[in-house]
């Protein structure tokens, strides 16, 4: 049988091993601070609400509680029934005519989204590809590992190529972002923060570093690469798919282009400004 929503709250100040009084002094403080009595909890009201009573406890006592214990308020509410991703399912139902807002951030951990699990077996390692067109079997992931990625927004790349090494490996898969395909010309303070674009050729793909002038499209490789700069045109040789905002990187190394891909599980690069 599945503990209550207070006996879980309990368990949590009991492992804590903090008493019903340093809750209630430190709501205090948080009512204090925020010049609202409602975030006050009052030791008898603490036992009521682990004994499950009086009803739900009130949104600001439910904060309080998350913020003495360290708790996600979005968790504390899927605990009496609130599930703050089912927003999604229901935007497109009400006031379908009628525009405005809506937050598309998901807030539970065990929500699952879609990323490539199998690729074409055709697939060649040793080149840089856009994976969205080799993918073979698509599979799930928790949300929580792709925080702030739309799958259905952007496309995968996979890097075969030494031009951004060793900032990228070969080996790297990436997320790009198609709607920003404009080449910035500044804003960055360091390479880390420098925005790297996957860009199309007639001959294949390539991942780096960009800078255009006029019509012409400067390729910067890193300058640990070991290969030189080149020039395009971006009427006949180039074409800009889009930045790059995620990566995964292989962190062992590899005797070549026959090892295992990565595991298809993008982490969070430096936030975008």
């Amino acid at each position: 049988m599945n503990a209550t929503p207070g006996k879980t709250l309990r368990a949590v100040r009991e492992r804590l091993q903090v008493a019903m009084r340093d809750v209630e002094s430190a709501s205090a403080v948080i009512a204090s601070e925020e010049s609202n009595r409602e975030f006050y909890i009052a030791a008898s009201r603490l036992s009521q609400i682990e004994c499950g009573e009086e009803g739900a406890p009130s949104v600001f006592k439910l904060y309080t509680l998350c913020l003495v214990y360290g708790l996600d308020l979005y968790d504390v509410l899927r605990m009496y029934g609130i599930n703050a991703d089912r927003c999604n399912s229901y935007r497109t139902r009400f006031l379908p005519e009628t525009t405005r807002p809506i937050s598309s951030e998901i807030h539970g951990l065990t929500e699952r989204v879609t990323v490539p699990a199998r690729l074409d077996p055709t697939f060649r390692w040793s080149s840089t590809h856009l994976l969205n067109n080799v993918v073979e079997l698509w599979g799930e992931v928790p949300a929580a590992f792709l925080i702030g990625v739309n799958p259905r927004k952007h496309m995968y790349g996979y890097v075969g190529d030494r031009t951004m090494f060793p900032l990228i490996q070969p080996g790297s898969l990436v997320m790009i972002d198609p709607e920003k395909r404009q080449i910035q010309r500044s804003g960055w303070t360091n390479e880390f923060e420098r925005p790297i674009y996957f860009l199309e050729f007639r001959t294949g793909y390539r991942c780096a570093w960009c800078q255009v002038d006029g019509i012409r499209l400067t390729l910067i490789p890193h300058t640990d690469s070991g290969l030189r700069v080149e020039s395009f045109s971006l009427e006949s040789e180039v074409d800009v798919v889009g930045q790059v905002v995620w990566t995964a990187t292989r962190l062992a190394s590899t005797s070549g282009p026959s090892a295992e891909p990565l595991p298809i599980l993008p982490k969070p690069g430096k936030p975008e400004k």
